[in-house]
């Protein structure tokens, strides 16, 4: 079969090597390996603002077509068979798993209701997927309400709860799962004195915009339409709908009660996704709408009493333009974080009897040097989530104290406040993680914390001693650039260790201290971990987020460059022993920092990455992510959406250091095409001889879900990769 190639050049060499491989095979010079499979180049051109695209690869994004799926198996066999020879692979994945384990019970997503009810996700030391739990008072004897491995053991696919909602009356509990890391999540209903479900699955309620009334009797939840044969999947999120079940009722019971074509007089957009707000102590509800990706949106308030009647009257609270991030409700009272004429954001509270954004008044600052991240409401006061570079604190804002008291925290790291939406309790419950210290899970009574009894004490795993070096590098435009560098206490700067420059640099999401098993191991291998809070991030708050931003999106991988730059000059790594990894739109930071400078770099991981931003607006999530990077019909947007591409960035005839794709195939939020494309230019363009391997996985989406096999399986995967292109580990014969 004949096809055009991309380049005449990629051509001979391509040619040249494959004879030179077979000559060695019949030869005798060494044993077969598997090779790469090579795709077909079929060009496809546009003219897109007056700029001529090429997509050389553009028929893999057909993942249905046999074709293209013999492609991908091909790929992710080679790459299985290779990593498995690697001397180093088996011992790291034991070590991850040790480690891992060592650190006991993994608990998340607690939730307090009244009464001493707390729920929470937790995958018991040694198992493999997280249950959703129950128990009454933190000390309480634990009710297993939900195990996903009965379904993973029913039908051979995992399992996972993705989200979970209690009634406050303590009666059910809905919550979502889904299969093989889809994140197509079902509603579920369970009742939780006798355990048994209530009704049918609900389908198509991925997102857990699930909420009780008052009464308990009744739920209202998001629902994605049924996509009829034909429709392109960039309809998916499009005319969603609010509906309103009564408990015990069929899924044909429910009615519709909020959306774009359900109250068509709120002006809102077809990618107006919506969610009604209850809360057990107010007689108002509000409905708030996201495009799925940034949080703001439409806010409106009504009564309860007037949900699903036809002429309800909905009252726009505010818009887009108000930049509300964060909402809660309270009785009357109406609190909401915003980023105007605050860059590290405030907390307003509002009166909804007098529902005019105009008359609300600030109650919460973050102090000079913080960034208010997140906020809930207890009985008595606000608590709110303050960011210092890598490390979150508390603090407490009581009535009529704006700028609030910091809670001291027992060690340094990052805390989290767990939810009470009911405004139950005075104290706080909160857990706390840091970069060496296993995380805890404490109660603040407004004097001291004292550790809740939620987690039973491990004692912490034997690890090296660590040293923890806060650091900034200076970027193109002489900003700096905050980064975090970890390693063994006492290593020589003299270049030679292997390091990880680690980076995301997206939707303000900020590199955060938390405790990692398998990160403990790669230091054990006197290994170097640097974490970049690059532009994009929200380290500094929104000005440093918009600074890599749609266009201005550059700053992103050209702070990352200089963070690579940074560690070689400060002798923590050399080009052959430095990596660089990110993940989902990391990708972007990843990709275009190896496209930008490969010669920095020894080997690279892409995860999940975003990979094509011109053609990602054609998938199903990547029309949500166009308020985020742009889109290509906007023309200014289009260049920066051309330049952040890292499959468009890929140059025949470069030394490209060796790269590592990661991705599932069930992952919803970036289309396993992107890499299978980025994977496809490289192995085509590069010319250092490195390999480019993609490596997939048959049960997984985009990490969320994964069981505790997958990620040790992933884990050891990258590490033993970065290591034998690092030259500390070897294929074994």
């Amino acid at each position: 079969m004949k096809f055009r190639l991309f380049s005449r050049r990629t051509e001979v060499t391509r040619a040249l090597g494959a004879a030179l491989w077979w000559l060695a095979i019949a030869s005798g010079t060494f044993a077969a390996e598997p090779v790469v499979p090579i795709a077909p180049v079929r060009d496809v051109v546009q003219v897109l603002h007056g700029v001529t695209v090429h997509d050389p690869y553009r028929y893999l994004e057909n993942v249905k077509d046999p074709e293209v799926q013999t492609w991908l198996r091909a790929q992710g066999e080679v790459t299985r068979q290779t990593l498995d020879k690697i001397d180093l692979h088996e011992h790291l994945l034991k070590r991850i798993k040790e480690l891992s384990i060592a650190t006991g019970d993994n608990i998340n997503s607690v939730v307090r209701m009244p009464f001493g009810r707390v729920y929470y996700l937790k995958r018991p030391q040694g198992e493999t997927q997280f249950k959703l739990m129950m128990r009454i008072g933190l000390e309480g004897a634990e009710k297993v309400l939900v195990n996903p491995e009965v379904d993973t053991q029913r039908t051979g696919v995992p399992h996972a709860v993705n989200y979970f909602v209690p009634s406050w009356d303590g009666k059910y509990v809905a919550y979502g799962m889904s299969a093989g890391g889809s994140e197509d999540a079902s509603l579920y209903i369970l009742n939780i004195n006798d355990g048994t479900l209530v009704g049918a699955p609900i389908p198509r309620v991925q997102e857990a915009l699930v909420s009780w009334l008052p009464d308990s009797k009744s739920f209202t939840y998001n629902q994605l339409k049924e996509l009829k044969p034909g429709q392109p999947e960039t309809e998916t999120y499009l005319d969603s709908q609010v509906m309103w079940l009564k408990v015990g009722q069929p899924q044909s019971k429910a009615t519709a009660v909020f959306g774009p074509t359900v109250t068509k007089r709120l002006g809102l957009a077809r990618l107006d996704v919506g969610g009604i707000i209850f809360s057990a102590d107010s007689k108002w509800m509000l409905a708030r709408t996201t495009d799925t990706t940034l949080p703001e949106g439409f806010l409106f308030v009504a009564k309860v009493a007037d949900l699903g009647k036809s002429d309800a009257i909905w009252k726009k609270i505010s818009t887009y333009a108000d930049k509300i991030t964060d909402v809660a409700l309270k009785g009357n009272d109406l609190y909401l974080m915003t980023y105007t004429q605050a860059p590290r954001n405030q907390v307003l509270k509002l009166d909804l009897n007098k529902p005019q954004l105009a008359l609300a008044r600030v109650v919460a600052t973050p102090p000079k040097d913080g960034v208010l991240e997140e906020f809930s409401l207890n009985r008595d006061a606000l608590v709110a989530s303050i960011r210092e570079g890598t490390s979150i604190g508390v603090r407490r804002y009581a009535p009529g104290d704006t700028a609030g008291q910091a809670i001291a925290m027992p060690f340094p790291g990052a805390a989290g406040v767990h939810a009470d939406p009911a405004h139950a309790y005075k104290n706080i419950l909160y857990s706390l993680s840091g970069w060496t210290q296993l995380p805890r899970t404490f109660v603040f009574d407004g004097k001291d914390s004292v550790d809740s009894g939620l987690r039973t004490q491990k004692v912490e795993p034997e690890v090296p001693e660590i040293e923890i070096t806060e650091v900034k590098a200076a970027s193109h435009d002489g900003t700096l650039i905050p980064m975090t560098v970890l390693h063994k206490k006492g290593i020589k700067l003299d270049g030679n260790n292997p390091t990880l420059l680690d980076g995301y640099g997206a939707y303000g999401f900020s590199e955060t201290a938390r405790f990692s098993p398998s990160s403990m191991v790669w230091i054990e291998q006197g290994g170097v971990l640097a974490y970049a809070n690059v532009r994009g991030s929200g380290v500094y708050g929104n000005d440093w987020y918009k600074a890599g931003f749609k266009t201005t999106k550059s700053n992103t991988w050209k702070d990352g460059v200089a963070c690579a730059q940074y560690l070689i000059r400060q002798g923590y790594a050399s080009p052959k022993t430095l990596a660089v990894m990110g993940g989902s739109a990391g990708g972007i930071f990843v990709g275009r920092t190896v496209t930008t400078a490969p010669e920095l770099f020894a080997a690279a991981i892409f995860n999940v990455g975003m990979m094509d931003t011109i053609r990602s607006e054609e998938s199903a999530n990547g029309i949500t992510n166009i308020s985020e990077f742009g889109s290509v019909k906007n023309a200014s947007e289009f260049a920066a959406l051309l330049d952040m591409s890292t499959y468009h960035n890929i140059r025949d005839g470069t030394a490209y250091p060796a790269v590592l794709l990661v991705h599932g195939l069930n992952d919803p939020r970036v289309d396993v095409w992107e890499s299978g494309k980025a994977a496809a230019r490289l192995q085509a363009a590069s010319i250092s001889g490195k390999p480019v391997l993609l490596r997939l996985d048959t049960q997984a989406g985009h990490g969320i879900g994964s069981t505790s096999t997958q990620r040790y399986g992933e884990a050891a995967d990258i590490y033993s990769f970065l290591l034998w292109q690092m030259g500390r580990a070897q294929i074994k014969p």
